[in-house]
């Protein structure tokens, strides 16, 4: 059966209309969450590999200072900025006269914040899906029921029943239903792929920081000495963090 989506439309009551642009609204908003969450989660994993690459040496010999330099060359990421926040705090925390573990101890409440803010930032939009996921079939079913009222209103003022007078309302009617499947099906699809790579990436995020502040805890003796000062002999602080 072919069917002229431009001649239902027409034929359309008002409320039925409002419905199915409620269900276009929700369609292109997890269109554009969708595109977004991909490109950031694309842009930050490849960013990541990069890091992981060149501070990989520094890290294992903890050179902690180098480490702190080869991250200024990485094009800023989520991983990047976590971890930059963490050594910085521990170097912040030795000048100012903790020990070893006081310091490890407040670097891995820094990166704690951190990742939750992190978390809600990879996140943000995902509302989004999982409203129309779990909207989407039911406002279609109200569009349905409004095409079906508006059915037999016809019949009642023309007077006339019968399958052949309703069919045509009937089956517009049923069309809005499947309109909201086809916007809440790929919606829940793409929810859960997207917030299964989300955590994943979120999980190496908080072992790599787990692994920072290992280090830290058994190198006191060299991230005392390192910790002194940064790169460039200046002492780190926490505005020169943020400005990364």
């Amino acid at each position: 059966m072919e069917i002229n989506l431009l001649d239902l439309w027409n034929t359309m009551s008002l409320p039925v209309r409002v419905v199915v642009v409620a269900l276009f609204i929700e369609a292109i908003g997890c269109l554009a969450v969708s595109i977004d969450r991909l490109v950031l989660l694309t842009l930050s994993a490849n960013r990541a590999r990069q890091f992981a690459a060149a501070v990989q040496g520094s890290m294992e010999s903890g050179n902690y200072e180098q480490m702190l330099a080869d991250m200024a060359l990485i094009k800023p990421n989520h991983l990047t900025s976590y971890l930059d926040l963490g050594l910085r705090t521990y170097f912040v925390r030795r000048q100012a006269g903790d020990n070893n573990e006081r310091s490890a101890e407040l670097a891995r409440r820094a990166l704690g914040r951190k990742g939750d803010a992190v978390s809600r930032d990879m996140n943000r939009g995902m509302n989004v899906l999982a409203s129309t996921g779990s909207t989407a079939p039911f406002i279609g079913l109200l569009g349905t029921v409004l095409g079906i009222i508006n059915a037999f209103k016809g019949i009642a003022s023309s007077g006339s029943g019968g399958i052949g007078a309703i069919g045509g309302s009937i089956s517009e009617a049923l069309i809005v239903t499947g309109f909201g499947l086809v916007v809440a099906i790929p919606a829940v699809l793409v929810f859960n792929w997207l917030s299964a790579k989300i955590a994943n990436y979120e999980a190496g995020m908080v072992n790599a920081g787990q692994e920072l502040i290992d280090r830290l805890e058994t190198s006191a003796g060299q991230a005392t000495a390192r910790g002194q000062a940064g790169p460039s002999g200046r002492p780190f602080t926490r505005s020169s963090a943020a400005a990364r």
